[in-house]
């Protein structure tokens, strides 16, 4: 694997956003590509000035967005079935698909929203999206919405951290936690300021 990591770090340095957007679409498809090294190298790459940092991140999204939506095709048309016979030979972990599965079966479509700041589960929640044939307009909408903090804050971490940012590699899934904490502390915050203002105008 780590050959494969350095022959995709070289990738992104010849080819730039070409490249961005087809390992992201790889990684939306269900195929082993860490956005974490993706996304952070690009970063670093903001930070050497070789890269525009609207444009990684346009690249980045629209990558994962490409990605979702032929995982989303091959649930939709292929089913379980095909997904349980073929995924092997594409390296595609059956115990993830349950794993994304059962996140899908609890939180319906906006699970490919909520999904997409979770380690392992953001990279096959298409799938069962795809196996429910859920709404497709509705699918791309949730998934442009969680892929785009996800795409942002690595691309900053990695600009931040510039010689250093192979960090994000060690503690990605760490990062994937933190963020959905984060995000629940706000929400939480939001729901009880908007109670409190409610019962103030009562």
């Amino acid at each position: 694997m780590e050959e494969f990591f350095a022959m995709l770090i070289d990738y992104i340095s010849a080819w730039g956003y070409t490249a961005i957007l087809i390992g992201m679409a790889m990684e939306s498809a269900c195929l082993p590509v860490p956005s974490e090294i993706i996304f952070g190298f690009a970063g670093y790459l903001v930070y050497l000035g070789r890269l525009d940092f609207t444009m990684a991140a346009a690249a980045g999204i629209a990558g994962g967005l490409t990605g979702s939506v032929m995982a989303y095709a091959i649930g939709y048309y292929g089913g379980r079935p095909f997904v349980d016979k073929y995924g092997k030979y594409v390296f595609l972990s059956g115990r993830h698909v349950v794993a994304a599965q059962r996140w899908f079966d609890r939180y319906g479509i906006k699970a490919t929203f909520y999904s997409r700041l979770l380690p392992v589960v953001r990279t096959f929640i298409s799938l069962p999206a795809g196996f429910a044939r859920v709404n497709f307009f509705q699918f791309v909408i949730y998934t442009l919405l969680g892929s785009v903090p996800w795409t942002i804050l690595l691309i900053y971490a990695g600009m931040m951290l510039g010689e250093q940012w192979q960090i994000l590699h060690a503690v990605g899934h760490r990062l994937s936690l933190g963020v959905v904490l984060i995000m629940a502390v706000l929400v939480l915050y939001y729901v009880r300021k908007r109670h409190k203002h409610l019962k103030e105008g009562e």
